[in-house]
């Protein structure tokens, strides 16, 4: 099951959207049922997440909490609405495509997948930039 949940008083996006691009990843990647909620904040918010869990005020574009319980894997994953809206424009993509690449990501924290060293960092990007093909980059 996949929960959507708008905490950004301005910006939104996708219900639709966000069920079809985590339902992707945890069909093509997940051997398990699966509970996720996706949060969908502002940097406000992530930088309270942050400093509470990272010991770091600063804001972030996505954080991902896993909550693994026997058989099941459960988890929440925070994207920043305003953090993907700065870096759409960084990398030159619509906003819509950052923000699907943000969930990606984050469920592939889920999953178990790390981003610690270039190796590992590497192998996400190719996982991200697959999934975004199989949805269609502007989708």
């Amino acid at each position: 099951m996949i929960e959507v949940l708008h905490q950004h008083r301005k910006r939104r996006f996708s219900r639709k959207e966000t069920l079809r691009t985590v339902a992707l990843v945890l069909k093509r990647e997940s051997q398990n049922p699966m509970h996720v909620s996706i949060v969908f904040t502002n940097d406000r918010y992530m930088q309270t997440v942050h400093g509470r869990f990272l010991q770091t005020r600063r804001t972030t574009d996505v954080m991902s909490f896993p909550l693994k319980d026997g058989m099941s894997i459960d988890g929440e994953v925070y994207v920043n609405l305003d953090q993907a809206r700065r870096q759409s424009f960084r990398y030159g993509v619509p906003m819509s495509e950052e923000v699907r690449r943000l969930l990606i990501h984050g469920t592939l924290h889920l999953l178990g997948y790390r981003d610690a060293t270039p190796r590992q960092r590497a192998r996400m990007k190719r996982k991200e930039d697959m999934f975004l093909n199989i949805l269609g980059r502007a989708g």
